[in-house]
């Protein structure tokens, strides 16, 4: 496996959410390919339409981490990016090791269900607000072991109530570990 450059990051957050499709990443030990994405950038559902404390680093920033919490209770994985404000949510994961392991971690003997949303996938692989503001590559992994999806789908992003007609979630197309959400396409 070959480590993703930083300069990677740099390009237009749309772009980095459908190349991320594909690409491995590696946390705590743990190796998941990336299944699902969805992009942010100044739109009305994004954190970063306004900038703040919480949202300066998807302004000034590529290729960091950005950790948030949602409901008061799970994590999402996010990757700033430039051409932007921006960053690309890790909706969902396939798992590539450590599979029983994770069942244990996520209460769980559905293997479909170990990482098939961004707080399963941040519960399972135990990253929280500590791995904010961090520059990929250094507790956060992201590589490509040279697999190609065979087929990208495309709709709107989930569980939001602003911009829902921007179809900037992307996905691997038959692929069990995306999550359950609604297709649009």
């Amino acid at each position: 496996m070959k480590e993703i450059p930083i300069s990677f990051f740099a390009q237009d957050t749309l772009n980095v959410a459908k190349n991320l499709l594909g690409k491995v990443i590696s946390v705590n030990g743990f190796l998941a390919r990336i299944v699902e994405t969805e992009a942010y950038c100044d739109d009305a559902a994004s954190h970063a339409r306004t900038k703040t404390e919480r949202s300066k680093i998807m302004h000034d920033t590529y290729g960091y981490s950005y950790i948030y919490l949602i409901y008061g209770m799970y994590h999402c994985l996010n990757f700033t990016t430039s051409k932007g404000p921006g960053a690309v949510l890790i909706r969902a994961v396939e798992p590539l090791n450590r599979i029983d392991e994770l069942k244990l971690i996520r209460k769980t003997n559905d293997e479909k269900n170990l990482c098939s949303g961004p707080g399963k996938l941040c519960q399972a692989f135990g990253i929280n607000k500590t791995f904010n503001e961090l520059k990929l590559g250094t507790k956060i992994g992201v590589f490509d072991d040279g697999f190609v999806p065979a087929k990208m789908g495309k709709s709107s992003r989930v569980g939001i109530t602003e911009a829902i007609d921007l179809e900037w979630r992307f996905y691997i197309e038959s692929n069990k570990f995306v999550s359950k959400a609604k297709f649009n396409k």
